[in-house]
C-alpha cells in the first residue's frame, strides 16, 4: 500500500477516499480491540442493572469531548458516536449478564 498522505496532499477525491478507507481499517482494529475489553467489563458485573452507570458514561463522554477538541476534531460528532457506542455496550452487557443468569 502507499504511503499516507494528509488531507492537503491529497489532490482529488480518489486520494481523499484512500485515506478515509485506511483509517476505517483502524478504527475498526481499534473498536474490535475495545470490544474485547466490553466483554470482560459484562464477564466481571453479575447484575444486569451494573451495565448503565450514568456517572461512568458522564466522565467518558467529557473525555471523548475533550480529546476531540484537542485533536481539531469536532466534539459533538465524538460525541454522538460515543453514545451510539455506548448505549451498543450497555445492551450487549445486558444480554450477557442476561444470558449468564439464565444458566446459573
Amino acid at each position: 500500500m502507499t504511503e499516507a498522505k494528509t488531507p492537503n496532499q491529497c489532490t482529488g477525491l480518489e486520494d481523499v477516499r484512500l485515506e478515509l478507507d485506511r483509517l476505517d481499517a483502524q478504527l475498526v482494529a481499534l473498536f474490535a480491540r475495545r470490544h474485547h475489553y466490553v466483554q470482560r467489563v459484562a464477564a466481571l458485573k453479575n447484575n444486569e442493572n451494573e451495565a448503565y452507570d450514568s456517572n461512568r458514561i458522564d466522565d467518558v463522554i467529557a473525555k471523548v469531548r475533550k480529546r476531540a477538541i484537542e485533536h481539531g476534531g469536532d466534539a459533538d460528532q465524538a460525541e454522538m458516536v460515543w453514545r451510539s457506542l455506548i448505549d451498543w455496550n450497555i445492551n450487549y452487557e445486558k444480554g450477557i449478564i442476561a444470558a449468564r443468569q439464565v444458566r446459573d
